[in-house]
């Protein structure tokens, strides 16, 4: 398995850690960003993150039936871990704002899933992916990301549903902000994850 230095100098080599100002996709403000699209643009870099991540889900998960990937970020890494595991593996979409199941994919019911992502920062886009499994009558196992942007708050939301089964390969950026504008906006983004699990996940 890769050390997280090692894997950060990938990051690197291929100019997928950016640094500055950026506004991320879940709406908040860091300093730094990660280009996973630079990353996967050297596949030969890019396997090496993604087998020493199959090598840490292989011996957390004993019983994997299906990796579920939300589009558009963790289709190739889905794809990856699922050739490296030798898993089904399949991709859910936005359709009118919502992640469904299309392409003739689907969850059948009892089916142990992992979830792949390519970052996660608040989790919204997991959760979201959850909401599948749980119309599927299928069995969520936890989720697994290259790299992990949340904070103390939205890992606490997150252990809420999964109970920590969370496995990350590239070292969090901790206390670089995750860049929260404001308090205020820090408050909106959590009240609205929380407002989620509870509505929608009914957690």
């Amino acid at each position: 398995m890769l050390s997280p230095k090692k894997s950060l100098d990938i990051l690197r080599k291929t100019d997928a850690l950016l640094e500055g100002h950026f506004v991320l996709s879940s709406g908040l403000h860091s300093s730094k960003y990660i280009q996973c699209a630079k990353l996967l643009s050297q596949p030969y870099l890019a396997e090496k993150i993604c087998r020493s991540l199959a090598s840490k889900i292989k011996k957390r998960f004993k019983k994997i039936d299906l990796i579920l990937a939300p589009a558009m970020g963790g289709i190739v890494i889905g794809y990856e871990i699922g050739r490296i595991l030798k898993k089904e593996t399949i991709f859910c979409e936005r359709v009118k704002g919502k992640f469904a199941l299309r392409r003739g994919f689907n969850i059948r019911k009892g089916m142990k899933v992992l979830i792949i992502e390519d970052v996660i920062t608040t989790g919204k886009s997991s959760l979201e992916c959850v909401r599948l499994i749980k119309d599927s009558k299928a069995k969520l196992l936890g989720f697994a990301s290259l790299i992990d942007r949340s904070s103390k708050q939205t890992l606490k939301i997150k252990e809420k549903l999964i109970k920590n089964d969370i496995n990350s390969e590239v070292i969090l950026f901790e206390d670089e902000g995750h860049g929260f504008k404001n308090i205020n906006n820090k408050r909106q983004v959590l009240h609205k994850t929380e407002e989620f699990l509870k509505k929608t996940l009914n957690i």
